[in-house]
């Protein structure tokens, strides 16, 4: 949780991707979206509002409302598909978004509001199934040359509007349970932490060296929690927690 805020806090992103496959493997991807919306709920609230003056608004709209539409139907999908699939499912589009990002693919194709809602529902489907809607959205934000503390800015704002239409969805669903929920309060003063750790890192180093931090951290966390390797997983997680 400490490194999933840090890369929060430096980049705007990741928070998803690194805990989520992270998260399915220990406790089941339902659990794993819990926890996330509640760690990346009030916690980053101190690195989100100074941040909300400073978005694009008329470039976050379009994709919110996307994101708003898609968002429950990636949430039925997650409350009725097989966990041992979803984790392949959720670990495999992790990596190959995560490939994306570093090999500097960007968004080629026209931009236009119906463009940018279509990027949106994309990220509610992902952010339904696994709480990662950042990667189409920022492969889209990237394409435009937008500078890195607007991206930024963007990001967190999208992503502090998603928190709430993510709450009432899984509420709807019933995945709020007493389990999760305790699980996800005591994860996050250790996210909090990580949040204001990198919100005081940003700025000393080069725009190249968070993404490259960032897109390690998610790598390392989607291979650690493939199915295949949930043996060497599991093993370090009680060597390190014994």
């Amino acid at each position: 949780m400490l490194l999933a805020g840090i890369a929060r806090g430096l980049s705007g992103f990741g928070t998803g991707m690194i805990v989520a496959p992270v998260a399915s493997a220990l406790y089941g991807p339902q659990v794993a979206i819990v926890i996330i919306v509640i760690i990346d709920s009030l916690p980053v609230l101190p690195v989100t509002l100074p941040a909300l003056k400073h978005a694009r608004w008329r470039q976050v709209l379009p994709v919110a409302a996307g994101l708003f539409v898609m968002l429950p139907f990636g949430i039925m999908i997650l409350k009725s598909g097989d966990p041992v699939l979803l984790r392949w499912a959720i670990s495999l589009a992790i990596l190959v978004c995560a490939g994306a990002l570093w090999s500097g693919w960007t968004w080629r194709g026209p931009r236009n509001a119906a463009v940018a809602a279509g990027i949106g529902g994309l990220a509610g489907l992902l952010g339904g199934i696994a709480s990662i809607p950042g990667p189409p959205v920022i492969l889209y934000w990237l394409a435009s040359g937008l500078p890195a503390a607007l991206l930024r800015a963007n990001l967190l704002t999208l992503f502090f509007l998603s928190e709430f239409l993510s709450i009432g969805n899984l509420w709807v669903a019933g995945l709020f349970e007493p389990a999760p929920v305790m699980l996800g309060i005591v994860a996050a003063p250790a996210y909090f932490v990580g949040l204001w750790l990198g919100a005081r890192l940003y700025g000393l180093g080069s725009e190249a060296t968070y993404r490259r931090v960032t897109f390690g951290l998610i790598a390392a966390a989607a291979i650690m929690a493939l199915p295949a390797t949930e043996w060497f997983f599991r093993g370090a997680v009680a060597l390190f927690g014994s």
